[in-house]
């Protein structure tokens, strides 16, 4: 048991429409050079998930993000300061973090938000981060990818104070019914992980069983959040397959169906498209 833990899940059968990972970190899973994220790509290709944003943490993860998506036209970038690594937010970061953002294949300003969870960084500081990431996102007019931990209220207070941009992604979104509720009236869209797959995370499934077809996204937060049944074990763009046909069952829903809507939905929010032909 201990060793298939360290293994990856096996790679599903071929979704019947293709679906776009929100939300992955191709660095994070191992991918160091060209041929690595190929290969990352190839396996998700044949699970059917054929394009991926992958996302930086901090300013390194960050270059590298809009580096790799130069690499493979499968792959695209979100840039930002990780909330819980606010603590040093300098102007040296902040004017590298917009250079990034003005970068074609950069397709959204993430992830950025609030963490209450962890205590690497102090609130003020992430609420300042935070608002200069929503800033930035509305000068570049490109989507806002949020992180949210154990932050919703506060999150949704400086989006609205400060007035969110466009489009506004809520990443592995971790809400309850109510709290969906409140992000859809707002026009946000939810982006939902290997977490709404398990079978624990009632109010989670709710909300995913809720939320409209068009402000729904699916993504893999890999390596992290393995769907079920493989849970603990290590995650990679492929598996958003396994979430995706589970979010259809609970919702009563075909999977090609669910998947063509959410892959119309990633290519709105984040002109997936123009990109491609530019």
């Amino acid at each position: 048991m201990s060793k298939r833990r360290g293994e990856r899940p096996p790679v599903p059968e071929t979704l019947p429409a293709p679906v776009v990972d929100a939300h992955t970190h191709l660095d994070a899973c191992g991918a160091k050079t060209p041929r690595d994220v190929r290969e990352v790509l190839d396996r998700a290709n044949a699970a059917g998930v054929d394009r991926v944003v992958t996302v930086a943490d901090d300013l390194d993860s960050a270059r590298w993000a809009a580096e790799a998506a130069t690499w493979d036209e499968r792959v695209f970038a979100a840039v930002a300061l990780h909330p819980t690594r606010t603590s040093d937010f300098g102007d040296d970061v902040r004017a590298e973090l917009t250079r990034l953002a003005g970068l074609p294949r950069v397709v959204a300003i993430g992830e950025t938000g609030l963490d209450y969870y962890w205590d690497y960084a102090p609130r003020d500081a992430q609420h300042e981060a935070f608002r200069w990431h929503v800033d930035l996102a509305k000068r570049v007019r490109k989507p806002l990818m949020i992180h949210d931990r154990d932050a919703h209220d506060d999150v949704l207070a400086v989006l609205d104070s400060e007035g969110a941009p466009d489009e506004v992604v809520f990443h592995c979104f971790s809400g309850d019914l109510a709290f969906a509720r409140a992000c859809v009236e707002r026009g946000f869209v939810l982006s939902f992980a290997g977490t709404a797959t398990f079978r624990n995370a009632h109010a989670l499934r709710e909300a995913a069983r809720w939320v409209p077809g068009d402000h729904l996204l699916v993504e893999t937060d890999a390596p992290f959040l393995t769907p079920h049944p493989f849970r603990g074990r290590p995650n990679e763009p492929y598996c958003a397959a396994y979430t995706l046909r589970d979010i259809a069952t609970l919702r009563e829903e075909d999977p090609a169906d669910l998947a063509t809507m959410i892959t119309r939905t990633a290519e709105r929010i984040f002109g997936l498209r123009d990109v491609a032909e530019s």
